[in-house]
């Protein structure tokens, strides 16, 4: 006989489970104390936000459920902001939270909360533990539920009481889970259509998003490129898919994508949407885009294909399976004049001019990515500093782009950067911010410190929050109100107050000398970039 909380510990540890997130309290002190004595390493995160944030870089780098910790009330409230996210993303996360006695629930004791109600639209799925015996089978459940299909958070709550309580314990060695059922295999007579469609297209174009990484399907998706001859776009959450410079890739489409990518999906016949969801800043218009051409939707989630467009092939199944059949295919198309035509559409990135005194972020992001490893993972945050990473940062073979995308969540990029640093600790990790979002989040200095973890940290500091600044002065006759955040704090003086290596950078002819530092630092480093208040993200 265990009690509930160490048979929780011990289903981590089955479950192969390294790195946990979290931030303790009371209602979860059971469990807390029983990880004592566990191998599996504790990060203590300074805000439980970012204890799912740093678990969604953990998962998003290891390709397994992250896991993250809170405890009842406020510790559980506050994780809810990076369960959304993880959910908008499909962020496979176990999300574990403390909950006042079962003889309390209801009453609305000190640090009382209904996680598992406040959580409901954004979890994959969520438990309520209230038999502690139940606790292998419902652990067993959450990571297979979090880990396929369409991936996604899983939220399981336990009571105090429960934690205490003493089980037999034996961890199941199968899932049997009637209503659940993730398709893997695609449909033999969809694939054919697909392999026929693009076969006898004209214009095929390739729009790749980030169910290619969740499915792990990276290399496949190349090939089946190569293969059939078919130029690709990515969505943002696609990014570093392709390299950057792979002839074949036109960049990143969207309201905040590039040129080149737009005139090709506008001017394709044949689309081919691979784990993708066509969302609004993706595509602005999908009735427009459909009109004139073949749709081709390929998703691990049924209930995607046809949502924001209409679909003429249809294929529910796992990419990497899915493309590993297509590239098994012969093709004879080779798209000559296609691709004659891409090449003179493709994008030529300007140089951008520099304004006296302070730093242009287009160009020195591109030369930031220049010096930095091709295998480099560069987290960006969301604002001005996410556009100008997406369509500047150079990704090579092996790089990785990752931020977060359909939520849109500032103070995402330093934990998440943190995880993915953890769960990869010989890859340069990049975390590029603006001034706004790093208030957000950088608490978690102390955090990184305290790992010793050599998270790089750009801070794009123009004093504004930029991105809401830019949309007053474009739809709203320049009338700017919230949006201008002061000269501080002073971002040197804070990471030096952490122990954190700082400098910082106001003209572009100090850049190249103070990103070799950044670069050649084999501990934290952060840099401040000093950016005119009113650059676009154009």
């Amino acid at each position: 006989m265990i009690t509930a909380a160490e048979a929780m510990v011990k289903c981590l540890e089955l479950e192969g489970v390294k790195v946990v997130f979290g931030y303790p309290g009371a209602a979860i002190c059971p469990f807390y104390d029983k990880l004592y004595e566990s191998d599996i390493h504790h990060v203590l995160v300074r805000h439980e936000a970012n204890a799912g944030h740093a678990a969604s870089g953990y998962a998003r780098m290891t390709g397994q459920p992250g896991v993250c910790i809170a405890t009842s009330g406020p510790g559980a409230t506050n994780l809810l902001t990076a369960i959304a996210t993880a959910y908008a993303d499909s962020i496979p996360l176990i999300c574990i939270t403390g909950q006042v006695s079962t003889d309390q629930i209801g009453c609305d004791v000190f640090q009382e909360v209904d996680i598992t109600g406040a959580a409901e639209p954004f979890v994959k799925y969520s438990y309520l533990v209230k038999e502690a015996a139940d606790i292998p089978r419902i652990f067993k459940e959450a990571f297979y539920l979090a880990g396929t299909g369409r991936k996604g958070p899983v939220l399981i709550d336990v009571p105090q009481d429960v934690q205490m309580r003493m089980i037999n314990f034996e961890y199941p060695s199968e899932i049997r889970m009637r209503t659940y059922k993730p398709a893997f295999k695609g449909n033999p007579l969809q694939i054919q259509r697909i392999h026929d469609a693009v076969n006898s297209a004209e214009k095929p174009l390739l729009i790749v998003g980030g169910g290619v990484f969740l499915s792990g399907a990276e290399k496949e998706l190349r090939s089946f490129a190569q293969k059939a001859h078919i130029p690709a776009v990515s969505t943002m959450m696609g990014l570093s898919v392709f390299p950057t410079d792979d002839p074949m890739y036109l960049g990143m489409i969207g309201m905040h994508g590039l040129r080149s990518a737009n005139t090709a999906m506008n001017t394709c016949d044949t689309i081919v949407m691979i784990g993708a969801r066509v969302g609004d800043r993706a595509v602005r218009s999908p009735s427009f885009l459909a009109e004139g051409k073949t749709i081709i939707h390929i998703d691990v989630d049924p209930a995607e294909i046809g949502k924001n467009i209409s679909v003429d092939i249809p294929l529910v199944g796992d990419c990497r399976e899915i493309l590993t059949e297509l590239c098994a295919m012969e093709y004879d198309n080779d798209h000559a004049e296609w691709h004659t035509e891409i090449h003179e559409i493709k994008n030529i990135v300007s140089t951008n001019e520099e304004t006296e005194g302070y730093i242009n972020p287009k160009v020195f992001i591109r030369r930031l990515s220049d010096r930095l490893p091709d295998d480099t993972i560069c987290v960006a945050d969301v604002g001005s500093n996410q556009i100008w990473t997406c369509n500047n940062f150079g990704f090579r073979e092996g790089g990785r782009f990752l931020t977060t995308g359909g939520m849109g969540t500032m103070g995402y990029s330093l934990p998440c950067a943190l995880g993915a640093k953890l769960s990869s600790p010989d890859r340069e990790v990049v975390a590029i911010c603006g001034d706004g979002s790093f208030q957000m989040q950088m608490m978690e200095l102390a955090t990184v410190i305290q790992e010793n973890a050599a998270v790089k940290i750009i801070i794009m500091k123009n004093k504004r929050l930029g991105m809401v600044r830019e949309l007053q002065t474009k739809n709203y006759e320049n009338r700017l109100i919230a949006t201008d955040i002061g000269n501080y704090p002073d971002f040197v003086a804070l990471a030096k107050a952490y122990g954190i290596e700082a400098d910082r950078v106001s003209t572009m002819a100090e850049a190249e000398e103070k990103i070799e530092k950044l670069a050649s630092s084999k501990s934290a480093y952060l840099l401040e970039c000093n950016v005119y208040k009113l650059e676009s993200t154009l």
